[in-house]
């Protein structure tokens, strides 16, 4: 992501919203009035509740401690796969506490990802992401709570790995960006799909052909911010504020009403996280 481009404009507001994914930390948030500023921004445009989601322990420490700091957020805490090697036993005592806070909503982002192994230096293996995932889904189970899933070059080992150790009650892909047999499979399975803001790139044939065959109750928004910001603002900072722009995407690509499937993703957050309905 480049921070050359401006911030893009706020949105026309479109109400409700909840921003499924994002990472309030890498957006700039240190505090609770940093938080606070940019829930703020979100809510001015119609976006209520946002889900910030840890990526290794810190972002879990701080994920927690910014859904304390205000109602309007809650965390997500895992280590993602692509760190699945620092997952000792003291770091995953750590997860296993801070996933238990009734804060949190949802064990993730954890699962696969195939593509950084040999590109990044210190990536975790593909056996040492399995092991990883395999335990992340055994507390999400243990815990109650719903499993966030990171995918990325790797959809048939995420769905034998879920198969073999059974997958909890209720699964999201985050930023799903697979094709239409692979949504297809997921729908079957009933998991939950989250889109951001790269459905609305014009490239992504394969996910704007998949969009429209996940049924209305399994859909989620967010904006994984600061990353993905939707066209036409990509190489922009993202943030939740941008959430309506990838909603009313979304509603293009798949013939729908904005109005009618922004409440749809926000009653579906409300099932999944176990929200407060507003």
């Amino acid at each position: 992501m480049s921070k050359a481009r401006p911030a893009p404009e706020p949105p026309e507001p479109l109400a409700p919203l909840v921003d499924a994914h994002t990472h309030l930390d890498a957006c700039g948030a240190e505090d609770p009035e940093s938080v606070a500023a940019i829930v703020d921004r979100a809510a001015a445009v119609g976006v209520g509740r946002v889900v910030t989601v840890a990526d290794d322990l810190d972002a879990a420490r701080f994920a927690v401690q910014a859904a304390h700091w205000d109602d309007r957020v809650y965390a997500a805490v895992a280590i993602h796969p692509t760190r699945a090697n620092v997952l000792d036993e003291q770091t995953r005592a750590e997860v296993e506490r801070l996933a238990a806070d009734p804060r949190c909503v949802a064990v993730g982002e954890t699962g696969l990802d195939l593509y950084w192994p040999g590109r990044l230096d210190g990536c975790a293996d593909p056996v040492e992401q399995e092991d990883g995932f395999r335990w992340h889904i055994d507390l999400a189970k243990r815990l109650g709570k719903t499993l966030m899933i990171h995918n990325r070059d790797a959809d048939a080992e995420l769905l034998r790995v879920l198969h073999d150790e059974g997958a909890p009650e209720t699964v999201i892909f985050h930023c799903f960006s697979s094709d239409a047999d692979m949504a297809r499979a997921c729908v079957d399975a009933g998991y939950v799909l989250s889109f951001s803001g790269t459905v609305s790139f014009r490239n992504a044939k394969a996910l704007r052909e998949a969009a429209p065959l996940v049924p209305r109750e399994q859909v989620l928004v967010e904006t994984d911010a600061p990353f993905l910001t939707p066209h036409p603002f990509r190489g922009a900072p993202n943030e939740s504020y941008c959430l309506p722009y990838t909603l009313r995407a979304l509603a293009e690509v798949r013939g729908e009403d904005p109005l009618e499937l922004a409440a749809a993703t926000t009653a579906n957050a409300e099932r999944v996280y176990g929200f407060p309905a507003i």
